[in-house]
This record gives structure tokens, sequence and C-alpha cells, in this order.
């Protein structure tokens, strides 16, 4: 791995460089091939496709998310010493199945916007979007169906993701101290689960696509796996402190909607936690609980907790045999993509 970021920070400027000329690659390839899967949909699921993939209005042609998935089912493929191309059914299938996944999302947890422009449930209705949603995900499992151990990798995936949103979901409920208070080890599972599983499907099932054994693929998927943890909590950081022209999102607003994240999760067990917890219920004073969570060494822990996974994910890639110049790839991806949202 490279040498650690400065305090509070997470990745740099010249990882950022590399990680954007990977992810460019991989649109430019697997551009083609998700266009023709969507293509093959009902004409008015189809136009909800491409709107959710963000392959519609000022985003057409590049897709409106970073396609990390994608990128990291080429690189599994480079990763077992096949061409980046062995990956391309890899890179649609889990992007098609990453996109279901978000329109569902914004629908269960009301968000009107997705990565700027308005979520598919506020742009075609609600009933609309989850019958897109829902083809989406038929998509994503027919573009591996000649492949019943591929399919496997990617439904398994799909069972954890489901289990880590139910999780997130409950955890809304629950009190924010006392004996059934979410603890931090109980976030990293859903993490893993909600946002890791599917970022180690990626990587794993490209480098089984190009024909890496079944332990290589599975230390992949763990490497994918801490990888998600570490961009979950990036994330947490982002949506409190995180600069809104950056992050499309209003300062404190994870806070204001009283989501349990990490370095909230980490601060209640401090002595200010009696204070903060009282700040949270209310929904108010957001900057003042930004403070106490700060104070109270939140921000601190997540950090540390964020760079022991990817730390984590640096040693699992370490101990398979695998190529070195994708390895590098990969090593220079990692950190890269928690300095912001997917």
């Amino acid at each position: 791995m490279t040498a650690p970021a400065p305090a509070g920070t997470l990745g740099s400027p010249r990882e950022d460089l590399i990680a954007a000329r990977i992810l460019d690659r991989a649109r430019d390839l697997v551009a083609p091939a998700l266009a023709d899967a969507v293509a093959t949909l009902h004409p008015w699921v189809a136009e909800m496709a491409e709107h959710a993939l963000g392959r519609r209005g000022t985003d057409a042609g590049r897709g409106g998310g970073k396609g990390v998935r994608q990128a990291l089912a080429l690189l599994g493929a480079e990763l077992a010493g096949a061409p980046a191309g062995t990956g391309v059914p890899a890179a649609v299938a889990v992007e098609l199945v990453h996109t279901f996944s978000l329109v569902h999302d914004d629908i269960m947890d009301g968000d009107a916007l997705r990565r700027g422009r308005p979520a598919l449930w506020k742009a075609y209705g609600t009933g609309p979007a989850v019958l897109a949603g829902d083809a989406l995900f038929a998509l994503g499992v027919e573009t591996l169906s000649t492949d019943p151990a591929a399919v496997r990798r990617l439904t398994g995936a799909l069972g954890d993701l489901v289990h880590g949103q139910a999780d997130d979901l409950l955890f809304s409920h629950r009190p924010w101290t006392g004996p059934e208070a979410v603890t931090t080890r109980e976030y990293e599972t859903m993490a893993e689960r909600k946002t890791g599983a599917l970022l180690g499907c990626a990587l794993a099932l490209g480098a089984q696509l190009g024909g890496a054994s079944d332990g290589t693929a599975a230390a992949l998927d763990g490497v994918g796996r801490h990888l998600g943890v570490a961009f979950q909590i990036a994330d947490d950081l982002l949506g409190i402190w995180g600069d809104p022209e950056i992050t499309g999102k209003p300062v404190h607003g994870d806070l204001r909607e009283g989501k349990k994240t990490f370095p909230v999760l980490a601060a209640l067990g401090s002595p200010c936690g009696p204070e903060l917890a009282a700040l949270l219920s209310t929904g108010e004073a957001a900057g003042r609980a930004a403070d106490l969570v700060a104070q109270a060494g939140g921000r601190a822990a997540a950090l540390r907790e964020a760079r022991r996974h990817l730390a984590a994910a640096d040693t699992l890639l370490g101990s398979v045999p695998c190529s070195p110049r994708a390895a590098a790839d990969v090593r220079s991806l990692l950190p890269a993509l928690t300095r912001r949202a997917l």
C-alpha cells in the first residue's frame, strides 16, 4: 500500500489520477456490452434503465456513477493473468445488479436525488421504478446464465447485500444508548454485506472468468469486502464533514437525519455520549453534535478503522499469486475510492 495520507484524509491526489485512468478505461471497455444488454429490455423499461445507469441526458454515454464495480471486475480478470476483456460479462452483470440495488434503495429511503439528478422513482413513479429495478436484476443474472458457477457467486453476493440492507434499515429503529444500541462491530458486519459483498463479487467474478483458482477468487472477494467497509466509513465521514459541493449532500446531513454511522457509534461510548445521544434524538444542533463526535474521538476512530480495512485488503491481495501490474493498479485504486462517494 502507498504511504499513509495526512491525518483527516484518505488517499492522495496521485492515486486519484491513477484511479481516474483505471475507471475511464473500464467504462470505455464495458459501455458497448452494457448498452447491448439494456437494449434487449422492453423499450420503456430500457429507457428507465438508461436513466438509472446515468446514460440519458448530460451523462449519456459515460454513465452517471464512477463505475467502480465494473473496473474491479476487469482488474480481477487481469489479476488472474487474462485480458481485461475477459471480465466484461462480470462487469456488466455486477453493474446492472448494483444499479438495481440503488433504484430500490432510493425508494426505501425516500431519496429524491441520485448523483444530482431525480431518482428513478421521482422521475417515473414508484411502480415503474420497482419494475425497472426488477428488470435490471434479472438482466444481470441472465448475463452470466451460461456459467452456473458465476451465477452462484453473483446470487450469493446478492443474498449478503439484502442481509446488510435489512440490518441497515433495522438500525434506524434501535436506540442510541443502552443494551439494544447498535455496536461498531454490528455496523461493520452490515457494511461488509451491504457495500462490500458486491465489490468483492466484482473482483472475484472477474478473476473466476479469467481462470483463477477458487482460493484466489475467495481471497479477492475478501479484498473487496474490506474495501466496502473502508468506503462505507469514509462515506460516513463525508456525510458529516464533507464539502457539499463535492458530496452533493448538505453539511451535517447524516446527523440531522439521525443516521447511525461509524463516527457517531464510536463517539457514543465516550463521556460525551449522553449529550450526543440527546442531540441526535432531536435532530437539532447538528453543528454541536458534529463537534462532540470529533471531540469524543469518533472522527479519528473512523479514519483509523478505514485505514485498517485498507491495510487488510492489501494483505489479502499480497497473499495470492497474481499479475504484478494489475495488483499495482488495485493498490492505487483502493485508497482513492475512499476519498468520496462511489
